[in-house]
């Protein structure tokens, strides 16, 4: 059964849309603290960053695909090659490079023979080859702790998870099956299994050594189907995920769905959240969850922000103060207000904490742009890849989109070491050296 993760779930609260591209962009109109921009570059997936070296997947004019490296401090392009996918499913976007230890991993064309692409090692500031890993289908390299997991052979019967040394492409150990990394540190990396039975499961990193394994259904009840999307991240010592709902269309029956958190250490569960979509824009589940409840009859409640330590709800305002339809979410810097924006036409606001209506003069929000996104036009790939979205900076009074837009909110963003990055809807890169606190973005 393919398994399908959309970068932004069918919502339900976006009109049905499943993946939404990128919007206008926004520099930081600020001379406070030290920004760039990279505009020779159409990144197309997530950005990675370590060591002071930033990478991503960038889509060329004629819709190849190009593994991008730049200085972190000055937004320079070090480096590009060549990319491809082989074996990725359209709704789990494009896949990034990873990074680690000096040494970019990404997938490369493959020159000859049968394999269908090579996993290719570089350093990250010269980009000179280090070793290569042919590879029939993958959903592509990610980092786990000090190593590279990858995916290989998904598309066969005997599909496994490799771990691999970045310096030397050396295979440590393996497991059987498919699966994604959703936290790691130096020595535990958490893995969910993509099986029939999917679970969360706790490796030590240098042995492959089992630690412990949570099975889904534990926290969220029987039913699971992985299709419709999923989304982790980490909040201190705990795990957050969400599942999305999906409908058989054979049976029209909607699977289990909803957020869970459980402790990194053991696996225990902390809390559990069934029966709610996450929102989109939003913070990563594991910063700051913002939901709807879906009832048995598929009846949406109201808007309610969660505590991603204990599942509480810490705002809220109730379907009844909904106000109808044609309205995209828009959330401001710190995520204490909800916005209705209304395009080119005046919107409305609410308080989270109280959950009273404010006056949206002067009132700005941030919100996707790009309410009917186009599919990528790559090259040799199968169709219905889309960017990873960005949002812009509105006039929730007037519909508008501020003339000169700060930088994006650290919710959406994330940040790390300081930095927090993204692309603006033509793919530039942007910059700025804030020194917020880390934590995950909406996309990580």
């Amino acid at each position: 059964m393919p398994v399908l993760r959309p970068l932004t779930t069918p919502a339900l609260v976006l009109a049905g849309t499943l993946a939404l591209a990128g919007c206008s962009g926004s520099d930081a109109a600020t001379a406070d603290f030290p920004t760039w921009q990279n505009a020779t570059v159409n990144a197309v997936s997530r950005l990675s960053s370590s060591g002071g070296v930033v990478t991503t997947t960038s889509m060329k004019q004629d819709g190849s695909l190009e593994t991008v490296a730049l200085d972190l401090a000055s937004g320079k392009k070090l480096w590009g090659y060549p990319a491809t996918m082989s074996g990725r499913l359209p709704g789990m976007g494009v896949s990034a490079p990873a990074i680690v230890s000096g040494v970019v991993v990404a997938l490369d064309p493959a020159k000859k023979g049968r394999w269908n692409a090579t996993l290719m090692a570089r350093d990250a500031r010269t980009g000179k080859q280090k070793w290569v890993r042919p590879v029939h289908s993958t959903f592509g390299p990610q980092r786990c702790g000090p190593y590279i997991c990858l995916s290989e052979h998904t598309a066969l019967r005997n599909a496994r998870v490799v771990v691999l040394d970045p310096a030397t492409g050396k295979q440590l150990w393996k497991l059987p099956g498919i699966a994604e990394v959703e936290w790691s540190d130096a020595g535990r990396v958490l893995l969910l299994r993509l099986a029939a039975n999917p679970m969360i499961e706790s490796y030590e990193l240098k042995t492959g050594k089992l630690q412990w394994q949570q099975p889904i259904e534990q926290a969220l009840g029987p039913g699971i189907d992985m299709s419709g999307g999923w989304a982790f991240g980490a909040t201190g010592d705990n795990l957050v995920g969400y599942i999305a709902p999906y409908t058989n269309p054979q049976t029209k029956r909607v699977s289990t769905f909803g957020l869970f958190s459980l402790k990194i250490a053991d696996g225990s569960i902390n809390w559990m959240r069934p029966s709610v979509v996450r929102v989109y824009p939003s913070g990563s589940p594991g910063y700051a969850p913002v939901v709807r409840p879906v009832d048995q009859q598929g009846q949406y409640g109201g808007f309610a922000r969660l505590d991603s330590e204990s599942g509480r709800v810490i705002g809220q305002i109730t379907a009844a103060q909904v106000p109808g339809s044609g309205w995209w979410l828009a959330f401001p810097e710190r995520m204490e207000r909800l916005g209705f924006l209304k395009h080119n036409t005046k919107g409305t606001a609410f308080d989270l904490a109280t959950g009273k209506g404010v006056a949206v003069e002067e009132q700005h929000g941030w919100s996707f742009c790009v309410t009917d996104p186009k599919p990528l036009a790559l090259r040799q790939q199968i169709p219905g890849f889309y960017s990873v979205a960005a949002v812009c900076e509105y006039d929730l009074a007037t519909g508008k989109r501020i003339a000169e837009p700060a930088a994006p909110p650290s919710w959406f963003t994330g940040s790390q070491d300081g930095w927090r990055l993204w692309r603006d809807e033509k793919g530039a890169i942007h910059g700025i050296k804030d020194n917020t606190a880390n934590s995950p973005g909406m996309y990580g």
